[in-house]
């Protein structure tokens, strides 16, 4: 099935995912003594109908369907993104009930030893625990991204990484690395949870209802896939350009062959990205930003701007780019030798809100 992709419809996430599974066959690809690994997307500690994280059902019906077959090392992983705390997330998201309820133990990468390994030339340091599982499972959002536009299978295991490595990532622009860490490391099977998802921030807010769940073992397909049903090409997002030219994957969704299940519960909506953070990001100049802060920076000009307040806000410096540097108003500890400058790593959205307004009086 390396180049199929299976899409069921409706918003019941643990019959769904327990049908999908079924439909795949998934035991029939497993060794009874196999240790399983379980990526989620809990990158921070927002509960799933906020659209920013993994639904704990979807992973529910997943560890019913491996428990029920026999297969009892699973193991669930996860590191929230820089600044977060994982073991918050885990418990905000519903992963301790599960961890309690089908004894699955949930590792914080961030705790964990890594590994530096290198790959077409790039020097990319990974959890170990990761790199020790005999079978991944990837369990992505589909979702938007303020800086790469798009987030789904690929994005994803940028939380088996350790957090220097994440800042790291952001000197390099992102999308390449992104692409280079799908390369090391291989999702065996993708469950991208769309039953709820954020088309507009990564962070969450904003919920969008699309009622499926995609399943298949090409990430970069499973990614053009997501991306296309978003509104975004496959030019749109780099790092999808760049794991083809990696030959991650396969790079012409023509090629696939898909299957639909429940069609009658699937909906006529046409989904779209939001076009708001192209307007937000026009008072930013960001240089090697990291994520978490340059999010809460984009949730404070949204709230800025739902106050009247967005026109008045004067260009906002933010990323690793300004550290030493000096400049008119920046925001996060990069930033600190600018005339104007609100510490934090990340500083939350309020303390961005607070700082804006009292430089733009």
């Amino acid at each position: 099935m390396k180049h199929e992709i299976h899409i069921i419809y409706g918003d019941q996430a643990i019959k769904m995912t327990r049908a999908l599974l079924t439909n795949l066959n998934l035991e029939q690809k497993l060794d009874r003594e196999m240790l399983i690994g379980i990526k989620p997307n809990l990158v921070l500690d927002k509960p799933s109908d906020s659209g920013a994280t993994t639904s704990p059902e979807i992973i529910e019906g997943l560890i019913q369907y491996l428990q029920e077959y026999g297969f009892k090392k699973i193991v669930i992983m996860e590191s929230s993104w820089v600044g977060g705390n994982t073991d918050a997330s885990y418990q905000v998201c519903g992963y301790e009930k599960l961890e309690n309820k089908y004894n699955v133990p949930l590792l914080d990468l961030k705790e964990e030893e890594t590994v530096e390994l290198n790959i077409e030339g790039m020097n990319i340091r990974v959890c170990k625990p990761v790199l020790d599982v005999d079978f991944l499972i990837n369990v992505p959002v589909l979702k938007a991204h303020c800086q790469t536009k798009f987030t789904c299978a690929l994005k994803n295991l940028k939380g088996c990484i350790p957090d220097s490595e994440k800042r790291r990532f952001h000197t390099l622009g992102l999308h390449k690395p992104i692409a280079y860490l799908g390369k090391i490391i291989s999702s065996d099977l993708v469950i991208v949870d769309a039953i709820i998802g954020d088309l507009t921030f990564e962070e969450g807010g904003n919920p969008v209802k699309m009622d499926r769940i995609i399943a298949g073992e090409d990430s970069l397909l499973i990614d053009i896939y997501g991306a296309e049903l978003i509104g975004y090409s496959k030019e749109d997002i780099k790092y999808l350009q760049i794991a083809e030219e990696l030959s991650i994957g396969e790079g012409k969704l023509e090629n696939a062959e898909i299957y639909e299940y429940n069609t009658g519960q699937k909906s006529s909506y046409d989904f779209k990205h939001s076009r708001k953070i192209e307007r937000l990001a026009n008072k930013i100049i960001a240089k090697n930003a990291c994520s978490a802060c340059y999010g809460s920076l984009i949730h404070a000009l949204q709230r800025l701007s739902d106050l009247g307040q967005f026109d008045k806000i004067q260009k906002v410096c933010i990323g690793q780019g300004y550290k030493g540097k000096k400049g008119e108003t920046g925001v996060g500890s990069c930033t600190s030798r600018f005339n104007y400058s609100l510490k934090g790593c990340p500083p939350s959205a309020r303390d961005i809100i607070k700082f804006l307004e009292n430089v733009n009086k």
